[in-house]
């Protein structure tokens, strides 16, 4: 789909990256040098290019979904970015609700495709069930993937028109980077504010086109999303590994090595792996992201 093919990803990643992409070249790897959140990663990557590839249309998806119809799912994806080629807008897939999730965010979307994409009309954070079931009832509401695409310069402008400070902090990162300073390129870029790119950019532009899409996804960075991928028993929970469940129902439970066993529980998620233990009401699924910063400040990261 593109003629040269450049990957973002974090410092630490670098020998994962290189060992499971070997085709990929040192001139096409752009590092940050910690997570700090999509704004600046994206940013930093825009800057990084747009010299010597001003055209370019980059794409951003999560790594931590779960995609079956593969063929509709590129399909979608060529749509955003030959949108995104064509006009001076930021492209977006979205999907029709499946069911009135309360662990994903919503795109208002309403109208008739033009071209393959519709005009957004707004972005709408994690609702709670009577709104989510309002949404799928009304129409024209999409699940926010996170699946993003833009030609370069124009991510930078609206960078630029929302968030100038950050724009001007990458561009001091890059400074230092492209003069050998990889140390100051580093603490600069940790100073930054960690944000997604989701309420820096794409809920104040009023330059951004959604692509329907029409596959099967899932977010598997949502452990709550990732039961419904294992088929739950007559009491609603769902298991994968060894457990004993007594008068327990509509759990999730995953096992690693030991068995786990569990008594009165009701809608809980439970994660056992060898290095750690996880417990939680299934509706605060998406909290666990809080216990990785929580982890990452007090430094330890050798659990994540």
């Amino acid at each position: 789909m593109g003629d040269e093919v450049f990957v973002l990803t974090e410092t630490r990643q670098r020998e994962i990256i290189e060992a499971v992409l070997p085709e990929i070249d040192a001139a096409h790897l752009i590092f940050e040098p910690s997570a700090r959140g999509t704004t600046n990663a994206y940013g930093l990557a825009a800057l990084t290019l747009i010299t010597d590839h001003p055209d370019a249309v980059m794409v951003a998806m999560p790594a931590d979904h779960v995609v079956r119809g593969g063929p509709k799912a590129r399909s979608a994806v060529r749509s955003a970015v030959r949108a995104a080629a064509t006009t001076n807008s930021l492209v977006t897939v979205g999907l029709k609700p499946a069911f009135p999730s309360t662990g994903l965010g919503y795109i208002h979307a309403p109208g008739r495709a033009s071209s393959g994409a519709l005009r957004v009309k707004q972005f709408i954070e994690k609702p709670d069930l009577v709104t989510a079931k309002r949404f799928v009832k009304a129409g024209g509401y999409y699940w926010n993937l996170a699946w993003f695409a833009w030609r370069l310069p124009v991510f930078i402008e609206e960078l630029a028109r929302h968030a100038p400070a950050r724009l001007a902090a990458l561009r001091r990162v890059l400074a230092a980077r492209r003069a050998g300073d990889e140390e100051a390129a580093s603490l600069l870029y940790n100073r930054l504010r960690v944000d997604v790119v989701d309420r820096t950019i794409m809920e104040e532009t009023d330059r951004l086109l959604l692509v329907p899409g029409d596959f099967d996804w899932a977010d598997i960075g949502n452990w709550a999303e990732l039961g419904d991928r294992v088929h739950p028993d007559a009491h609603g929970n769902s298991v994968d590994g060894e457990a004993v469940l007594i008068d327990t129902h509509g759990t999730l439970v995953f096992g690693d090595k030991r068995l786990v066993a569990a008594i009165g529980l009701e809608d809980m998620i439970i994660v056992d792996t060898e290095d750690a233990l996880l417990v939680c009401p299934r509706s605060r699924a998406q909290d666990v992201k809080k216990v990785v910063d929580a982890l990452r400040r007090a430094r330890k990261t050798r659990y994540l």
